[in-house]
């Protein structure tokens, strides 16, 4: 019986305010999917997608919450899965720029997962210039986290177009538990749950020397200094606002491995940057302001982690110097700020928030810790891949924002490319240009100083 972990747990607590959908939108090279009258051959692509799902058995699964006293929820099979509700298409209008694909993506997030149903969708996004078609897939973050998500990702797509596609075994649902065997599992958990506070409790002395260990960590989301004020300071809305960054790869690499830094750090100069500038565009003060941004750290281990799905993630608070300066020298201090946090010691929050009662204490203090943004650097493929046989031209991955986080900036690297998504409440920016212009214009100056 599969039941979600702590870690699933937590990304459920905030889903009726702030729908946890993550995911990815990128570009494909379309022409073998359009038909002479130029319309999408969506059944070639749902047989596709069809062909796949095999290797991603959480994608035919549903999220079942049991009756109280039963324990947590649990996943089983759909029994009425069908790949019509999950592979669709939504043409994007014309002109078919950038923005009106942009829109389309909003206007599809909008729309929550069914949660009687798998927790994904997969859209196409016919309309763009030069036959290509846009390609956007969300899924619940329950399902996944950026890693996991990226390999759930890849499972759809080849390393060449003429690639022959995996054979599909048949598939047959799995029988529901009944709730003599989610008793009876709920049963033995709560037993390992105490076997796991006795032992505990024997050891009082290697308790005390966790909790010291894992505490800078922890001071980080609940007891370290406040953000400053600003307008940045808002509970997020239900609109979005998105904007894209590109570049290559290689220089952003270059200038990271020059300055003893990676591309996170890059991701994190650039984000000051572009904080800068939206701040300076609404009269606020940026000497000597520095911003706390949230950054995931994963918590996988080994090199097949992120074939397992879920979350395995934790967070750590990193201060962004947003007064102007060369950016260079912001790379290295923030490279060095990233180094001396990244080797303290990270509990999982979901086995630190495991407690409903703990865990909105906590969530309480996080909050006023005014932290009002969150990035994440996503390592892609490096090679070309294919969908079907269409080239897969671009991906930028899709953050979700939560409580008073009201602006996230991922960024995903992929066949040479450095791709930044950013995403923002649309109640709260609608000057996001502004963030982006700033932000592009900074990793304009490191490329430079790479070169």
């Amino acid at each position: 019986m599969e039941r979600i972990t702590a870690e699933d747990r937590l990304t459920l607590w905030p889903d009726e305010l702030w729908p946890q959908d993550v995911g990815a939108l990128a570009v494909i090279d379309g022409a073998a999917f359009l038909g002479a009258d130029g319309g999408f051959r969506l059944a070639a692509a749902r047989e596709a997608v069809q062909r796949r799902l095999h290797l991603l058995p959480r994608f035919r699964q549903l999220l079942f919450t049991p009756a109280r006293g039963l324990g947590w929820p649990v996943w089983v099979d759909d029994h009425r899965f069908s790949i019509e509700h999950h592979v669709n298409i939504a043409p994007v209008p014309a002109p078919g720029d950038e923005a009106q694909l942009l829109e389309t993506v909003e206007r599809l997030r909008r729309c929550r997962l069914d949660r009687d149903r798998p927790l994904w969708e997969m859209w196409f996004l016919p309309g763009l210039p030069q036959a290509r078609v846009g390609l956007f897939i969300r899924l619940h973050h329950v399902v996944a986290d950026g890693m996991a998500g990226v390999a759930d990702l890849a499972a759809f797509l080849d390393v060449s177009p003429s690639a022959e596609p995996p054979d599909s075994p048949p598939w047959s649902p799995a029988a529901l538990p009944f709730g003599r065997d989610l008793i009876i599992d709920n049963l033995r958990r709560s037993a390992a749950g105490l076997t796991h506070s006795l032992t505990s409790i024997a050891d009082p002395v290697g308790v005390l020397r966790r909790a010291r260990t894992a505490w800078p960590s922890l001071r980080e989301l609940l007891a370290e200094e406040p953000g400053p004020r600003t307008s940045l300071n808002r509970v997020t809305g239900a609109d979005r606002r998105f904007g894209l960054l590109r570049a290559d790869l290689e220089p952003v690499r270059r200038i990271a491995h020059a300055n003893g830094a990676t591309i996170n750090d890059v991701l994190l100069t650039i984000t000051a940057g572009g904080l800068r500038g939206l701040l300076q565009s609404r009269g606020e003060p940026v000497q000597g302001v520095a911003l706390p941004v949230y950054v995931p750290v994963s918590l996988r281990t080994t090199q097949g982690a992120p074939k397992v799905g879920g979350n395995l993630i934790t967070q750590m608070v990193v201060r962004l110097p947003v007064s102007p300066g060369d950016p260079v020298l912001k790379l290295r201090h923030i490279a060095a700020e990233t180094g001396r946090r990244k080797a303290m010691a990270r509990p999982s929050l979901g086995t630190t928030f495991r407690s409903r009662l703990v865990g909105a204490v906590l969530l309480r203090l996080i909050i006023r810790q005014r932290i009002n943004l969150e990035t994440a650097d996503l390592p892609g493929p490096q090679r070309q891949l294919y969908f079907a046989g269409s080239p897969l031209l671009e991906v930028f991955p899709l953050l979700n924002l939560t409580g008073n986080v009201s602006l996230g900036v991922g960024a995903m690297s992929y066949a040479g490319q450095f791709n930044v998504m950013v995403v923002a409440d649309g109640t709260g920016y609608p000057d996001l240009s502004e963030f982006i212009a700033a932000a592009r214009t900074e990793l304009r100056v490191l490329l430079a100083a790479a070169a």
